[in-house]
């Protein structure tokens, strides 16, 4: 017998109690572990966690390894971790078709299994039989394997292999925007097999991307072509997401012990440390009892009121198990892991204290992890009333390898024969350390020498793209290509990356492929994609914005950041350089912009300070020559060397002939096409949104003219108004004729300023275009030839645009135009391209956005920015309220969303467009201000277009048309500057309304100068309610504006969800709109739960209102404070929230009468038996809607005696009431 130290004897124990609990049941042919002696399926996830204790115990064995034994086990142990990791790679690879499928579904049925027989490898069930979809027992494996290589085992084996774990990183790479079942494999708490986005799955998910970006799969053996590549954007879209929803777990579970696991050992996924004690004290909080935490909140599992006979639970008996869940040791060895990498002894100490007084010791005095400890059948009514007080059983598993294996990690940190660096070899604890900041380098480059020169004059010296040769700059589309031949093996059958998308990250390294670098334009700057490019303000916001984003998210990445810019002629205005261009530069020049360093120079500088990434994986590995290039890259290199993009179309500009008699009668009759297809609302009879600058609401017309198609006349504007009722706002009528249905009034007046090429036109009477729907049948064949001619005389862009939507009507896109060019025929689609780009670098946004909707073009990243939204726990509605609203609840793909988009507003393909525009610009400022969206769980887009043209027809003091008009005319930039303005609620002023450039400016006062009061001429306000002085025109109308923005954006009070489940248990339902919120509700979820703030908002949104929605959200509050205040114990029946509303205007008219207030001049008046006069929505005084929430007569007030009516009703009167309030 051999003398050892202590730490060896030590040592010696812990080799025997790994054996014995661990090794024994390793099995020894797949090297997995059965989840026990009667059920031999091996999880993937257990297995990684099981091997852990087996792979800590090795490394601290190799520390003393003075003598060969010592060595030996340490090679034995060693290889037991590579044993399990290779039969879990190898049951994965057997169902490889499954990881190539799921790469383009995402589908829960191609994923692959998260559990295989333990004797074979081999699968256990079928793909419909278990929620197989667990992304985060796949991520675990991914980085245990990277921590594993990086500490030196070597665990892969083959090329093949190495093509396969890429594989895996791209299965994972979507991990953000896909519903899976989670750590628990129960996706939705009621077990239905919902899967749900579980934050704890993004996270394990983040942290095997970074662990994987880079890796060597052969350890210091390995050359380029076993390096595994990542891109930097997926893994920051993971954090972005994570970030959002801490301390949520999912949409049924407002909290899960499970994050434990990505907070700290082993992920580490979240790098903000305030967000880490946050989630970890709510955890400690809610959760932990005395034998370990619940896994989340009414979790019925082994609860002693579960029915074992179901897997599933009805959702109404959620509620039984609140107090009595089981509660789960393991999450003890979770926070001892967690306090060992702080350094925090003492709670250390304090949880191992807690941990073994609830262990069990076996006979031999090994002591042991339970599974679970559960509150006896017998004694659970006594631990709901009183949680905490009743003795619990173990049940499940002893010991409970999972967590047994962590104890022992815990154990082996805590006698300090590990340190935590060993466990953690790619130092993943450090991601939440502050870092130095990050410097953001920029190069701007010249298309050729005419801009160089231009950009001389004003001292800024750049060079043009062929003077930063041998540095070959390209596009991001060209990078996006490239990646998809990573990971193709033709061996396996796996096809390489399938997402096209490749981010700001991405484009900010340089690429080596042999002997050539390559630099990348980011993906924002892409000409070729979306009319929002050829803005450049907006292309200037949005690279500030990147360079900000750069700032926070360049943190774990090598080098210094690098974005490379190509200034081009579509950016000159008139021949010169825009001077919000050259002070962007300059403030780029000076090293600081929006509080980012940066530093401007060029490429051939940066070279030794930027990350270069060597794009290997383009050799052709599989024919033999790694150092040869793929030649279907090769080829497609050669193509895309930058080329000038020379296409233009000469067929639109001819010379203009004589203008017969029969030509303009032509012209009426195509005029205003584009305008037909608008159907943006601004008038007050179907939505109740009133401009204060309306007139009494008696002398309006229907603005929702309806040609009636078998007379080709309109009807009668009574008919109209009957037909506007029964029809709401639907913008598409699904008969067999289409009627036209449009904003304009009758009588139109003509656009304020005259045009060139329309002073012919003016004279003749008012567009009546009544009559010429009638004559197109008439004309329409024998003129198509005489349209085309006109075509090519006309130089007004605009006209171009109502002939080409007249023809693309009447024949469709692609019409043959009888034109030739190059030889080839001349589609309208071609004339349509051909107008849409000159429109783009004419800047004439109305005609871009129409041109573009027509001719189906789609915002790139229209799916990402859905997705993006979406992830942060906002849905989505598109289409004008209240008929044709879609919901998007879960992200699709790209050609759905646009079809569903378009769909939506029917022919309508100019709001059609602006939607999907407006959709991007809600994820860029989701993504950089998410403070904006704070207690929003609806997006409705359809609303919030109709709230800016509402908002500008009040600052332009304009009819609904034309402010319509003015939005579509907005550009890109103006129009993400008017959101802004609308999120954030500040008040605005207009500076110029010349033709389409209108720039909007904070309004910093509320008095507006003389200059930027702009009220366009001949529209004086005609009749408003308030002669108030002109020098504070806003002041009234303040707080209707701010409901009914709240209302449009669905802002509620801070916890309002939570309240009304307050409110809820106390009564047996809230009706709103005739549409029931039921008591049973508060039985299947908790009060945090957002799909219970989901359901209370989906009843809110049947308001057509906004600004009649908001008094209900205020009327809620009024309840809930009674609630909360215990004013009464029991609210009774049923309670119609609306009567509380009208009973407040019943009182505030009362009061309006005594005291002789504005409202006499309207509604109270009527009060004595006279209609409603100002037209408040749904039968709500105007001025009840503009009183502030406090004071004496304010809101809350009159809100507050409405409910003490209601309850005196309910109240027994024979009992004296007791004040609640001191």
């Amino acid at each position: 017998m051999r003398t050892r130290s202590n730490s060896g004897v030590r040592l010696d124990y812990y080799q025997r109690v790994v054996h014995k609990l661990i090794l024994d049941h390793q099995q020894p042919v797949t090297g997995l572990f059965q989840a026990s002696p009667h059920n031999d399926h091996a999880w993937i996830r257990d297995n990684l966690y099981c091997i852990l204790a087996v792979w800590g115990l090795s490394m601290a064995f190799k520390k003393i390894a003075d003598q060969d034994e010592d060595r030996a086990k340490t090679y034995e142990l060693e290889q037991s971790c590579v044993k399990l990791m290779r039969g879990l790679l190898m049951a994965m690879m057997q169902q490889k078709d499954k990881v190539e499928k799921f790469k383009s579904t995402q589908h829960p049925l191609d994923s692959l299994h998260a559990k295989y027989s333990s004797r074979t490898g081999q699968t256990v069930v079928k793909d419909t039989e278990w929620g197989h979809l667990q992304i985060d027992a796949i991520s675990l494996y991914l980085l245990i394997l990277a921590q594993m290589t990086a500490s030196g085992l070597q665990i892969v084996f083959s090329l093949d292999e190495v093509a396969f774990i890429q594989n895996l990183v791209f299965y994972i790479e979507s991990a953000y925007c896909t519903p899976d079942y989670g750590i628990w494999e129960r996706g939705d708490k009621t077990n239905h097999g919902l899967p749900e986005l579980n934050a704890s799955s993004i996270g394990m998910a983040k942290a095997a991307l970074e662990a994987m970006n880079e890796l060597d799969l052969f350890g210091a053996r390995g050359g380029p072509s076993s390096v595994i590549h990542v891109l930097a954007d997926e893994a920051q879209k993971c954090q972005a997401v994570l970030q959002s929803m801490l301390p949520r777990e999912s949409n049924s579970k407002e909290l899960d012990s499970g994050l434990l696991s990505i907070i700290s050992y082993p992920a580490f996924a979240v790098d903000d440390p305030q967000l880490i004690t946050k989630t970890r004290e709510t955890i400690v909080n809610k959760l932990q009892g005395k034998y370990g935490c619940k896994r989340f909140l009414r979790d019925g599992h082994k609860t002693p009121r579960e029915d074992p006979n179901r897997l599933y639970y009805e959702p109404w008996e959620l509620r039984m198990f609140e107090n009595i869940e089981c509660e789960w040791p393991l999450f003890f060895c979770y926070l001892i892991l967690d306090y060992c990498f702080q350094g925090d002894k003492n709670n250390v100490t304090d949880y191992m204290q807690r941990l073994e007084k609830i262990m069990i010791r076996k006979d031999d005095g090994i002591k042991l992890v339970p599974e679970l400890y559960s509150v006896p059948g017998d004694r659970a009514d006594q631990e709901k009333l009183e949680p905490g007080s009743q003795e619990r059983i173990p049940l499940g598993r002893c010991p409970f390898i999972w967590g047994q294996s962590l104890y022992i990690l815990g154990k082996l940190l805590q006698e300090g024969f590990l340190a935590v660096g060993e466990l953690d070899p790619l130092n993943r604890r450090l991601c939440s350390e502050k870092k130095p900041d990050v410097v953001v380098q920029i190069v701007i480059l010249a298309e050729d020498n005419e801009i160089r020169d231009k950009l001389l004059e004003h001292d800024l010296h750049v060079q043009t793209i062929s003077e930063v040769a041998p540095i070959e700059v390209q596009p991001a589309r060209v990078l996006s290509h490239l990646y998809t031949y990573l990971g193709r093996n033709k061996k396996l059958g796996l096809s390489g990356r399938k997402s096209r998308d490749v981010g700001i990250l991405s484009t900010s390294k340089l690429y080596s492929l042999n002997e050539r670098i390559f630099a990348f334009t980011p993906q924002f700057s892409d000409m070729k994609r979306f009319y929002i490019a050829s803005d450049y303000e907006l292309m200037i916001d949005m690279l500030k914005a990147e360079i900000y984003f750069l700032k926070s998210s360049w943190q774990n990445l090598l080098g210094r950041p690098l974005i490379v810019l190509t200034l081009n002629q579509m950016y000159l205005d008139q021949g010169k350089i825009p001077m919000a261009m050259i002070t962007t530069m300059k403030k780029l020049k000076s090293g600081y912009i929006n509080g980012t360093r940066v530093t401007l120079g060029n490429l051939g500088e940066f070279l030794s300070t930027s990350a270069i990434t060597n794009l290997s994986f383009l050799g052709s590995q599989e024919d033999g020559y790694p150092d040869k290039l793929n030649p279907q890259v090769h080829s497609y290199l050669e193509e895309h060397l930058l080329k000038s993009f020379s296409t233009k179309f000469s067929f639109l500009s001819r010379p203009t002939g004589l203008k017969n008699a029969k030509m303009l009668r032509r012209r009426m009759s195509v005029r205003g096409a584009i305008k037909k297809t608008r159907s943006i609302n601004v008038d007050s009879e179907t939505l109740g949104m009133e401009g204060e600058n309306v007139g009494p609401h008696l002398e309006k017309k229907a603005s929702w003219l309806e040609m009636d198609p078998l007379f080709g006349r309109s009807p009668s504007p009574e008919l109209a108004k009957k037909k506007a009722i029964t029809k709401g706002t639907s913008t598409t009528n699904l008969g067999v004729l289409t009627p036209t249905i449009e904003i304009t009034k009758e009588t139109t007046p003509p656009p304020t300023q005259p045009r060139k090429s329309e002073a012919v036109v003016k004279n003749a009477p008012l567009r009546n275009r009544t009559i010429s729907e009638s004559q197109n049948l008439l004309y329409a064949e024998q003129e198509t030839d005489e349209l085309i001619a006109m075509l090519r005389e006309t130089e007004n862009l605009d006209e171009q645009g109502d002939i080409l939507q007249y023809l693309v009507d009447t024949h469709g896109l692609e019409f043959s135009t009888g034109m030739l060019e190059n030889g080839k025929a001349v589609t309208v689609k071609d004339l349509l391209k051909a107008l849409y780009e000159k429109a783009c670098t004419q800047k004439l946004w109305g005609l871009v956005r129409h041109t573009a909707g027509m001719l189906g073009k789609r915002v790139e990243d229209l799916a990402k920015a859905v997705t993006d939204l979406l992830v942060r726990q906002k849905q989505i509605t598109v289409g004008m309220p209240p008929n044709n609203e879609q919901t998007i609840t879960a992200p699709l793909p790209e050609n759905e969303l646009r079809q569903l988009i378009h769909v939506a507003y029917g022919d309508d393909e100019s709001t059609a467009m602006l939607t999907q525009e407006l959709l991007v610009y809600l994820a860029m400022f989701i993504r950089t201000e998410p403070q904006l969206f704070l207690e929003m769980l609806r997006l409705r887009v359809g609303l919030i277009i109709q709230v800016m043209a509402t908002e500008l027809s009040r600052t332009l003091s304009c009819d609904g048309e034309e402010a319509s008009e003015h939005l579509l005319n907005l550009s890109p930039f103006e129009m993400k500057n008017l959101l802004h303005h609308i999120l954030s609620g500040k008040e605005f002023a207009i500076n110029s309304a010349g033709r389409g450039n209108i720039s909007i400016v904070s309004n910093k006062s509320t008095r507006y100068t003389k200059k930027s009061q702009i009220i366009l001429e001949g529209q004086a306000l005609q009749g408003t309610i308030d002669e108030a002085p002109i020098a504070e025109p806003d002041r009234q109308g303040q707080w209707l504006r701010r409901r009914r923005l709240d209302g449009a954006l669905n802002r509620v009070p801070r916890d309002f969800y939570p309240r009304v489940w307050g409110v809820l248990e106390k009564c047996q339902g809230l009706v709103i709109q005739g549409k029931l919120l039921q008591q049973n509700l508060t039985q299947e979820m908790t009060s945090g739960e957002l799909k219970f703030a989901l359901a209370v908002e989906t009843v809110l949104n049947s308001i057509p209102q906004p600004e009649y929605r908001q008094l209900v959200v205020e009327a809620l509050m009024v309840l809930t404070l009674v609630v909360e205040y215990k004013a009464v114990n029991q609210l009774g029946g049923m309670i119609t929230v609306e009567h509380l509303v009208h009973k407040a205007n019943q009182i505030f008219l009362e009061d309006q009468m005594r005291c002789n207030g504005d409202a006499t001049l309207c509604c109270a008046a009527g009060a004595c038996g006279g209609a409603l006069v100002c037209g408040g929505a749904a039968g709500v005084c105007q001025h009840l809607y503009d009183s502030a929430p406090s004071g004496s007569y304010g809101t809350m007030t009159y809100l507050a005696r409405a409910v003490a009516a209601l309850l005196a009703d309910r109240m027994p009167h024979d009992s004296p009431i007791e004040c609640a309030i001191t």
